[in-house]
């Protein structure tokens, strides 16, 4: 997986997360951790003790090492030791943590440990609105070798938000490895006849997802489309909010809450439109699969979207939180077919030039080479 155009890293890789269940940071541990591996770099994630296990049942049969931490709040010098002697013990050259928590406290191991220290923030909601963490943050990456940032929002954030120069932020965009799907049931499973149409949105279930706008644009364009269906694979405490805002509009018969679901590539070949209304994201992992999918995409423009759909030339683009807007998009890709298989096609191409996994772990092996260099 790591191109050739790099050196391969001196020493095993490690990389650091707070937690272990199905989320965006997760997903992209597991797919740089493994891809490592399977290219001849010794890779080790540390993950909480007591966690989900979700992360580590992706990581299984990889031949990726797993370390469980324990890290006692709210400030615990032992905890970091403990982890520079974890370091110390796997031979670790380069640490990599992943968003605040495991940032602060690898950056802090890693300086114990003498080695070098990369952290890449996924987004700000861990930090942002308290100034204990923002300075905890600073400091963490005052002495990393690299800051790392998934999207041009991102790097605007931190600079303002903890006083850091954009010269020492580096962007380096997510990538998936996507697969095309052996089987698709989703369509079966939902009873839906032949000609009914799909709408698909994939993201837990949680307020800045903005699902609930989903289904109030769904309410809009209902009657004019009486064979659409609506379904979001996810899990969150909004489930019965959602079905309730659904049950509002009569509509709780052609909404689906899939729940978690591991056949993601499969929920996208079922769908017919892929929508992301959320009120704030990066880089979304599900926007890029989608895209490797072909399928026809809505979109709310926030954070780097509108830098993955070429600023709307592979997707529509919709203001955030305006169900009129996401219901008109929609509706415009449902009675255009040859528009929607247009975007869905481009998209694909695009996905496949920019966003592709080996794209985004060798960038990775040039911030570890890099790293290295400077530091001895």
């Amino acid at each position: 997986m790591v191109g050739t155009s790099h050196a391969r890293p001196r020493g095993r890789i490690a990389q650091l997360i707070f937690s272990d269940g199905p989320g965006g940071a997760e997903r992209v541990v597991a797919n740089v951790a493994t891809a490592l591996q399977s290219s001849g770099v010794e890779t080790v994630v540390f993950l909480p003790f007591n966690g989900e296990g979700w992360l580590a049942s992706q990581l299984a049969g990889s031949g990726v090492s797993i370390e469980y931490y324990r890290i006692e709040r709210p400030w615990s010098p032992s905890s970091a030791r403990r982890l520079a002697e974890a370091f110390d013990r796997h031979g670790v050259a380069v640490a990599h943590s992943h968003d605040f928590g495991t940032g602060v406290y690898g950056a802090w191991a890693s300086w114990l440990a003498g080695i070098p220290h990369v952290m890449t923030m996924h987004g700000d909601r861990y930090y942002a609105e308290r100034l204990r963490r923002r300075l905890a943050l600073r400091a963490a990456a005052a002495v990393s070798a690299q800051m790392v940032a998934v999207s041009m929002t991102c790097v605007r954030d931190i600079s303002r938000r903890l006083g850091i120069r954009r010269s020492r932020i580096r962007m380096i965009p997510n990538g998936v490895r996507f697969v095309p799907p052996q089987r698709v049931t989703l369509r079966d499973e939902l009873q839906l006849q032949p000609d009914d149409r799909l709408v698909v949105a994939v993201g837990n279930l949680y307020p800045v997802k903005g699902h609930v706008n989903l289904i109030d644009a769904f309410g809009l364009i209902a009657n004019r489309h009486p064979n659409l269906h609506v379904a979001i694979s996810g899990r969150g405490a909004l489930a019965e909010s959602l079905m309730a805002r659904a049950r509002e509009y009569e509509l709780q018969h052609r909404v689906h809450l899939l729940g978690l679901r591991s056949d993601i590539s499969a929920v996208l070949a079922a769908a017919d439109i892929f929508a992301l209304p959320s009120l704030s994201e990066g880089m979304p992992l599900a926007l890029l699969e989608a895209m490797f999918a072909r399928c026809p995409i809505v979109a709310s423009d926030v954070g780097d979207v509108s830098v993955a759909l070429d600023n709307g030339h592979v997707g529509v683009l919709v203001p955030p939180a305006d169900p009129l807007s996401l219901a008109e998009a929609i509706d415009r890709l449902l009675v255009n077919p040859a528009e929607a298989h247009s975007l869905g096609e481009r998209a694909m191409r695009r996905a496949c030039s920019e966003y592709d996994l080996s794209r985004m772990v060798d960038r990775y092996v040039d911030v570890y080479e890099s790293a290295l260099a400077r530091y001895h």
